[in-house]
């Protein structure tokens, strides 16, 4: 995934708050990149509300 492209909340794979489990299916824009273990990558997305939060690569998909 590269920044600026459009991607898709599909899955979400811990426990999340309310709040960003209700992103689930929305679509956003990559922002970043965040380390999150020190041995992962997340993806900063940044949704139409300005609000941005960072998922796991594989809890989004790319919209063409």
């Amino acid at each position: 995934m590269e920044i600026g492209q459009k991607v898709k909340v599909y899955r979400l794979r811990d426990r999340v708050p309310h709040f960003i489990a209700q992103r689930l299916g929305q679509v956003g824009i990559v922002e970043g990149y965040k380390m999150t273990d020190g041995s992962g990558v997340g993806v900063v997305v940044k949704f139409d509300d300005n609000f941005a939060t960072w998922f796991f690569e594989d809890e989004l998909k790319v919209v063409q």
